[in-house]
């Protein structure tokens, strides 16, 4: 015998509750998201060497100098990107010199391009917020 309760059609599931927007506030590691971008830009100001001389100098110092009293994360991420930027800088005048004996050719093609690989790896994980180090860089500044 079909009763009305067997005729009607089961229920859907109560719908989740909306989840709450993302907050602005500091992540788990305590930093906040413009903390973190900043620390991208100052790796991805390298990219004014393509349009001004040293520019990949000039960039990451200026966003560093203005930044780093008020983003210890920028402060470091900054020193970080200019030291590599000065490494690079040397390393391009030593391949100009060592086309003397023709190594440099080669040198002069594999450092920009070993530079441009690092510098997507640092914007990448200081967007992440990860204290990023490049690897064969002079620490000059401190």
């Amino acid at each position: 015998m079909n009763t009305p309760s067997d005729q009607m059609p089961p229920t859907p599931p109560p719908a989740p509750p909306p989840s709450a927007p993302p907050a602005a506030e500091p992540a788990a590691s305590g930093m906040t998201p413009e903390q973190r971008q900043w620390g991208m830009f100052a790796h991805l100001a390298a990219f004014a060497g393509l349009i001004i001389p040293f520019g990949n100098i000039i960039g990451p110092l200026v966003v560093w100098l203005i930044k780093k009293d008020t983003m210890p994360f920028v402060d470091d991420q900054g020193k970080e990107a200019l030291n590599f930027q000065i490494t690079v800088t040397l390393a391009m005048l030593v391949s100009f010199l060592l086309m003397l004996v023709l190594i440099g050719f080669l040198l002069v093609w594999i450092v920009p391009l070993v530079a441009l690989v690092f510098v997507i790896l640092a914007t990448v994980k200081a967007n992440e917020g990860v204290y990023y180090r490049y690897p064969l860089t002079l620490r000059l500044i401190k």
